[in-house]
């Protein structure tokens, strides 16, 4: 089962670490009609969406917005993997208490 649009944009923009009034602004929509889309009350228009993904910032989701599928040797991925990866150190605390 598909991840309803609104979901999708939702997770591109906390992905992003971005307010919704920063993202609205990012891809030239108005605050309130941006709002709309991510609450499921409003669909944007192909228009809009083409807006959102020909972003430098956002094109990296294109693929996994339209199909829910990644190829991250394209540079394609899903929001979820956007802060993982190289930075990832593999470091993972002990357990034990200190002090």
């Amino acid at each position: 089962m598909s991840t309803p649009i609104s979901e999708k944009l939702a997770l591109v923009r906390e992905s992003e670490r971005m307010t919704k009034k920063e993202f609205a602004e990012l891809v030239s929509v108005p605050y309130g009609t941006y709002v709309y889309y991510e609450s499921g009350r409003n669909v944007p228009s192909t228009e809009i969406v083409m807006r959102i993904f020909n972003n430098p910032r956002l094109e990296k989701y294109a693929l996994w917005f339209f199909t829910d599928k990644i190829a991250p040797e394209s540079g394609q991925i899903a929001p979820v993997l956007a802060h993982f990866g190289q930075d990832e150190t593999g470091y993972s605390a002990s357990g034990q208490k200190t002090g």
